[in-house]
């Protein structure tokens, strides 16, 4: 159940340029919190009314931490970029739904991210691997790889038999990579063929030449759709986790609905709210 809480900043370091990493301590929303899910994060200025809305990179409800990785482009996220350890702010969350891990079980799964959309995918990632090597926090969580755990829907899932591929592309500077590299395997794209392979992550799978049982995607739009595209060809399942403007992230705006197949209960058109129906969908039920 999402609630407000208030969070203290923990750390805060600039891992490339305009991307920052933040740890909050908000025990409230890190015990609750799943892989794919987002908060709402409020600024001490009362010009900005609308809290920005933030996926969860990592999380660890041992310590009550939650870790946003972001980019500081519109000034509320400049301002957020200048927060320092024992800051405190207000946090709305956990948000939206999660990734289906069970749907990775005992499988091959592609984890596709780009740019913004590569930090949503490492708690993924790092739960389907049996990993927490995410934060110096995060290190003892899990000790024993063979460990059964207990995902967000209630069906346990053996890790130990889910084959982990994070599919990453970048425009240059590859954050988060060595994090990727501790849960699997990792193929990487850049637009200026400066590590991997040059082009999209569309063109690292096919240099790559195998194909998943699943994929999981975080990223921009005209990448989402030719991933969609690319996993109907090859009949694989393919869940995407949508990037769009949100302004209330409870769903009552409907400032950030997209196109979808079916009807919307709310508002009765082929529209459904990213924030409070997603961010992850089945990527046949959205129109891109």
């Amino acid at each position: 159940m999402k609630v407000k809480a208030k969070a203290s900043v923990v750390r805060q370091t600039r891992i490339s340029d305009g991307i920052f990493d933040l740890v909050l301590r908000v025990p409230e929303i890190a015990e609750q919190a799943v892989p794919g899910q987002f908060v709402n994060v409020y600024l001490n200025d009362s010009s900005k009314l609308l809290p920005r809305p933030i996926s969860l990179c990592g999380i660890d409800a041992a310590q009550g931490t939650l870790r946003l990785v972001y980019r500081a482009g519109g000034e509320g996220t400049k301002q957020m970029a200048l927060w320092k350890e024992g800051d405190v702010c207000e946090v709305l969350g956990p948000l939206g739904n999660g990734f289906p891990l069970e749907e990775a079980a005992g499988k091959t799964v592609y984890l596709v991210g780009g740019g913004i959309g590569v930090p949503p995918l490492l708690q993924t990632a790092a739960e389907l691997c049996d990993s927490a090597a995410l934060t110096e926090e995060m290190k003892d969580i899990i000790a024993d790889e063979e460990k059964v755990s207990e995902k967000s829907d209630g069906v346990n899932v053996k890790t130990s038999e889910t084959v982990v591929v994070s599919v990453l592309g970048y425009r240059s500077d590859c954050f988060l990579k060595d994090e990727f590299d501790r849960c699997g395997e990792t193929l990487i794209a850049t637009e200026d063929g400066s590590c991997g392979v040059k082009g999209t992550v569309i063109d690292a799978m096919n240099a790559d030449g195998r194909v998943p049982d699943v994929i999981f995607a975080c990223g921009p739009v005209p990448m989402l759709r030719a991933l969609k595209n690319w996993a109907a060809e090859k009949k694989i399942p393919c869940y995407i986790s949508m990037e769009e403007r949100m302004a209330c992230g409870v769903g009552a705006c409907l400032a950030c609905v997209c196109k979808t197949k079916e009807t919307d209960g709310h508002s009765h058109v082929n529209n459904t709210r990213v924030c409070k129906d997603g961010p992850v969908f089945a990527a046949q039920d959205i129109e891109l």
